[in-house]
């Protein structure tokens, strides 16, 4: 595969030989870096590459230039290359500039002059960016290839498990891609084993689950250790929080996730709202900082399932979907919470093929042209709206409330009524989810003037809210009335609590009825739904979990 390119522009040849040279000495063994002293130049230079279908990993473009600013420049460039990262150069009396660039441009980042030492103020942001640009990019396709049927339930659930666990792979649709068929019989299977994974190493599964495809890929189905310090059960944000912090300061952690790391927030399109990161991120790519970080400081990740936990001493056993055990001294719940079902005709029947719950972000490029629907108000409904719009020819919201604004942020409402496809049916419902093998239609319900209408769909995306994921430790720990898990001291709240409080000191804030299991995140009673809270507690989690070892 070729070297993708690092292209570099400034009018003064003296910076950019600086620059050049810098970035040569860090990246060319990999990248292949090429200055250009205009705008214009290089503008004519992109031309080039593009017909020649050379990737561009990075574009880092000086502000000030005769002729071509640097953002006049990357607002030209980034439709020949919109995957690229655009990181501005500028000194710092132009700041203000590159901060209003971020909209107007998308830019990634901004770097001020000079940047000596470049291994302190250059290689850092560079690197970000680069790993940002990397987990994005896809060179001529050599890796996973799932053949399938568009609307097969089974294929929707390969898909969505192999884009949320960050697992690059080509979608085959046997109905449509000429290869598929070719394929499929190379497999030795027919299209009555659909669907079916093809590895790069020539490895087949047919109608494959997910154990089998993480042991397939690596990813790790069994703990290496028998016993714990921590184990943290679920890895949204509130589990990757714990295991980053718990990792740091010594404890032998353990990360059981049944899914995919980053749960539902993992799922998310864009979240513009995080702390620290001005331009948005997606859920995707907080997912893979979070677990390359937790790894890194020595935190370990199973795929499998928690089927009960038990107390027994100072030891909690966690029992595995497998049937293993695994014990430890303190655990952490971070489970987070489950979309909760609508409950019309048909929506059952055709979940998979055609009607979705949550964001399903591998589906927004097959549905390019046609009409999607999304049933919910809330934040993470508005994200998804947002998302597909990029793809479909309409986007509708189906919202039960009088206006948007009472259960999604302004900033989101803001963005939706500025975006023409996305059209909002307020006090409205859907009541049918309506074709044969999948989506064809949908009855909708007006509720403020009692009108009922029949539309034309080919994707049914619900946020109607959640319920805790508890049901394998509601028998153990004190629950509310929605199942969420009750600590510190909202336990004396509960009506029913399994067991009385056994010990002398009162439980810790994140700590439930059982001494040495903690919660954090969206699946404790009255927590904040949201990114940053969940990560707060997770991190908070871990001062208990050290004052409760401490005390043991």
């Amino acid at each position: 595969m070729k070297k993708p390119i690092i292209l570099t522009v400034d009018d003064d040849r003296e910076v950019l030989r600086t620059i050049a040279s810098d970035l040569r000495r860090k990246y060319g063994a990999r990248f292949r870096v090429i200055p250009v002293d205009s705008g214009e130049r290089a503008l004519s230079l992109l031309r080039e590459v593009k017909l020649s279908n050379d990737p561009v990993a990075l574009m880092l473009v000086d502000q000030r230039m005769p002729g071509m600013t640097g953002v006049e420049l990357l607002a030209q460039a980034s439709p020949l290359f919109p995957d690229a990262r655009r990181v501005l150069l500028t000194a710092y009396a132009d700041t203000e500039v590159a901060i209003r660039a971020i909209n107007e441009v998308q830019l990634h980042h901004y770097l001020l002059k000079p940047w000596d030492p470049p291994e302190q103020n250059l290689y850092p942001v560079i690197d970000d960016v680069l790993d940002d640009w990397q987990a994005t990019y896809f060179p001529p396709f050599d890796g996973i290839r799932l053949i399938g049927h568009r609307w097969s339930a089974a294929a929707y659930d390969t898909r969505s498990y192999l884009s949320r666990n960050l697992i690059p792979y080509q979608w085959l649709d046997i109905e449509r891609d000429d290869e598929a068929a070719a394929l499929l019989e190379h497999a030795g299977a027919d299209s009555s084993m659909l669907p079916v994974l093809v590895f790069p190493d020539g490895g087949v599964l047919v109608q494959p689950t997910p154990s089998q495809i993480a042991e397939k890929i690596g990813s790790q189905v069994r703990a290496n250790l028998p016993f714990y310090d921590l184990i943290i059960v679920g890895g949204g944000p509130a589990g990757l929080a714990a295991a980053v912090y718990g990792a740091s300061e010594g404890l032998r952690t353990l990360v059981i996730e049944r899914e995919a790391p980053g749960g539902q927030a993992g799922t998310s399109s864009r979240i513009e709202n995080y702390l620290g990161f001005p331009s948005g991120l997606s859920g995707a790519d907080l997912t893979r900082r979070a677990v390359a970080q937790a790894q890194r400081l020595g935190a370990e990740f199973l795929a499998s399932e928690v089927k009960s936990v038990c107390a027994n001493d100072n030891y909690r056993i966690v029992d595995l979907a497998d049937g293993s055990q695994l014990s430890c001294s303190a655990l952490v719940v971070a489970t987070g919470v489950q979309y909760r079902l609508l409950d019309v005709p048909g929506v059952e029947r055709l979940t998979g093929a055609g009607v979705y719950y949550g964001g399903a972000l591998s589906e927004a490029v097959s549905l390019q042209g046609e009409d999607v629907y999304i049933a919910g108000g809330a934040n993470s409904a508005g994200q998804a709206a947002v998302h597909f719009s990029k793809y479909a020819r309409q986007v509708t919201m189906v919202v039960r409330g009088r206006d948007l604004a009472s259960g999604m942020s302004q900033y989101l409402v803001d963005q939706i009524g500025q975006i023409e496809n996305i059209r909002v049916a307020l006090q409205s419902n859907v009541i049918e989810a309506i074709g044969d093998d999948h989506l064809e239609a949908l009855r909708i319900k007006h509720d403020d003037t009692g009108e009922i209408e029949t539309v034309p769909a080919q994707g049914l995306f619900i946020f109607i809210g959640a319920k805790p994921y508890t049901s394998w430790i509601a028998d153990l720990v004190a629950v509310d009335p929605q199942g969420y898990v009750a600590t510190g001291a909202d336990i004396e709240r509960m009506r029913t609590v399994p067991t009385p409080w056994p010990i002398r000191r009162q439980p810790f804030w994140l700590e439930t009825s059982v001494p040495g299991i903690f919660v954090a995140g969206d699946v404790r009673h009255r927590s904040i739904k949201r990114i940053a809270s969940a990560t707060g507690e997770g991190a908070m989690a871990i001062h208990f979990v050290h004052q409760y070892l401490g005390g043991i």
